[in-house]
């Protein structure tokens, strides 16, 4: 599954990897959502928070690329979702891994196929969720996600990152949505993917 929050113009990130307003919505109720990142705490709605607690439940791993992983300095070692996390990347960050030797990541030089079946393995019977534009659109590419999960934000952002860049193959097929939520400033949706490229 790829999962990202995203404008009505299809960003999930600024150019300079920045959030704006995308992210309000973890902000606007009166359910406390705690993590496991110190100071890090949700309030939501109890629409959003019964979604994100099924949708994280059953969480069992994630895939991100480096730039993700550079931008939040890996989370710190412990990612908030509390979840294995194996980091795509052309070379592996030595001197993080010294300095986080109990951190659960793993870090693969070797693609994203590769990426995606360590994360399964770590997954078991649980979700993999991939994180970030890069890996979602090579992941869609590739043919190896079944569904496509969005908290879409009423926010122009005008540019940025997109959640899926260029594809190689056009009009990758997405079936009626099996989720639909409405909350305050987001609406929850998940796709199947229907018609995987081949």
């Amino acid at each position: 599954m790829a999962a990202a929050t995203m404008s009505l113009d299809g960003y999930i990130a600024t150019a300079d990897n920045g959030i704006g307003h995308l992210f309000d919505w973890y902000d606007v109720g009166p359910v406390t959502v705690p993590t496991v990142t110190p100071g890090l705490t949700f309030h939501l709605t109890e629409t959003s928070a019964g979604y994100w607690q099924r949708w994280t439940s059953q969480l069992g791993a994630l895939v991100c690329g480096r730039v993700l992983f550079d931008v939040t300095d890996g989370w710190n070692g412990r990612h908030t979702m509390d979840v294995p996390v194996v980091v795509v990347t052309h070379r592996r960050p030595d001197d993080w891994i010294a300095a986080h030797p109990d951190a659960p990541f793993t870090f693969v030089t070797d693609g994203i196929r590769a990426a995606v079946e360590q994360a399964q393995a770590l997954a078991g019977d649980r979700i993999v969720a991939v994180a970030a534009g890069t890996v979602a659109t090579q992941c869609l590419d590739l043919g190896l996600l079944d569904e496509v999960a969005v908290d879409l934000v009423p926010v122009v952002l005008g540019g940025g990152r997109p959640f899926f860049g260029e594809l190689r193959h056009r009009d990758v097929l997405l079936g009626d949505p099996t989720t639909c939520i409405r909350a305050e400033r987001v609406t929850h949706l998940v796709f199947p993917v229907t018609q995987p490229p081949r």
